[in-house]
């Protein structure tokens, strides 16, 4: 059991690094942090790759005020996530025809929420960027929901200004993420019984895997 979680822990995270290469080839539009990190690649001679790993090392940073506790699915997402991202682009081209870049957007999509479920499933720590929602949340004694709406709001607004790419794929990716994550994390979830006592809060369906 604990070979199974470490395997779909990584397949998920290296398959969340390619739907954001896909994502980006597509040239529809973000998710809210990649939004980010694209337009903070945009301003640096850094890679959008190695801009996730530096932003979730930061983020991890404000966990510690939050008394959150990382797992290695945590310190995994936080490094593996930017390298896989990196590699895809580096081997999965630019589409230009109108018809060809939504079916990427719509294949990147579906092929993040089963990296989501994947990794969620996995129950082996939360994503940087859940559990800086789920501290919040928790801190705040706000719900999970606004914490997670004000944080992306934010940094989709700082992306935006810093060049990212926002547009229909944005869209589409935040009305479909969390029912593709709900609708496929039954079959990717580990049983209770193998979970570890440091099972992320994070965890949930509606919730993307970083």
């Amino acid at each position: 059991m604990v070979t199974r979680r470490l395997v779909q822990l990584l397949i998920g995270l290296a398959l969340y690094g390619v739907s954001l290469a896909m994502l980006i080839r597509a040239g529809l539009g973000l998710d809210p942090w990649d939004v980010f990190h694209q337009g903070v690649a945009n301003r640096t001679v850094l890679s959008i790759g190695t801009v996730v790993i530096i932003t979730s090392f930061v983020v991890l940073l404000l966990w510690i005020p939050l008394r959150q506790r990382p797992g290695i699915g945590t310190l995994c997402n936080a490094v593996l996530v930017g390298l896989f991202a990196d590699l895809g682009l580096a081997v999965i081209p630019d589409v230009t025809h109108v018809a060809g870049q939504f079916a990427m957007m719509a294949g990147a999509v579906l092929l993040n929420g089963v990296a989501s479920a994947c990794y969620i499933g996995a129950r082996l720590g939360p994503g940087p960027r859940d559990g800086l929602m789920t501290g919040l949340a928790h801190r705040t004694g706000r719900s999970i929901r606004l914490c997670r709406t004000l944080i992306e709001v934010a940094v989709l607004a700082i992306g935006w200004l810093l060049g990212g790419s926002v547009g229909v794929g944005t869209v589409v990716y935040a009305l479909a993420i969390g029912p593709l994550v709900q609708l496929l994390l039954p079959r990717f979830m580990v049983p209770d019984t193998a979970a570890p006592s440091a099972r992320p809060a994070s965890a949930e369906p509606t919730t993307a895997a970083r």
